[in-house]
């Protein structure tokens, strides 16, 4: 097939209710990375979003992998949904960059509620957020997982490379070991 017969990244459909459903050709895994400066300003996007209470729709999405599996993923949630309706207005999500944006930006949001050993890497307030920039580097431009989120222990160990004189705890394993 010619590179220009083939069909788009991503193709966007909306169901009568207003919901949104994003058919994407590759695995989340697959998307590009970005630029830690566009990663910042979806951050402050999405940020006014919320303080506006603009809220968006429920979105779904299916990622396609080359052996016919898939990722099924749906964002319900009021918070998501108006993050994503944010960077969906700023700069689309119908592209292989914003989706990857957006999911992205998702991921370290869930990464930053749940790791207590990123807090002393961000700041939380009123006022907004202060992220170093190596937790905006690294999420980035480390690869998601198949679920659309980032492997901890991966994270923790790209972002020990750009944090200079910040030593992060060694991960604790949680898994009972084998032979053990």
């Amino acid at each position: 097939m010619d590179a220009r017969e083939q069909p788009p990244p991503i193709r966007v459909g909306t169901s009568p209710d207003g919901s949104v459903t994003y058919l994407v050709a590759v695995p989340p895994e697959a998307l590009p990375p970005v630029g830690k400066r566009d990663l910042e300003l979806a951050w402050h996007t999405a940020r006014r979003a919320a303080l506006g209470q603009r809220w968006g729709v429920v979105r779904g999405f299916r990622f396609n992998r080359p052996d016919g599996t898939h990722t099924d993923l749906a964002l319900a949630d009021p918070d998501a949904a108006c993050w994503v309706a944010a960077i969906d207005g700023a700069v689309g999500i119908g592209t292989s960059h914003g989706m990857s944006l957006c999911l992205r930006l998702l991921a370290l949001i869930e990464l930053l509620a749940h790791a207590a050993w990123a807090r002393p890497l961000f700041k939380l307030d009123r006022g907004g957020a202060d992220l170093h920039p190596a937790l905006l580097r690294t999420a980035a431009t480390i690869p998601l997982t198949r679920e659309a989120r980032f492997d901890e222990v991966g994270f923790r160990s790209r972002l020990d490379r750009y944090v200079a004189g910040f030593a992060l705890p060694a991960p604790t394993e949680t898994r009972p070991r084998l032979g053990a």
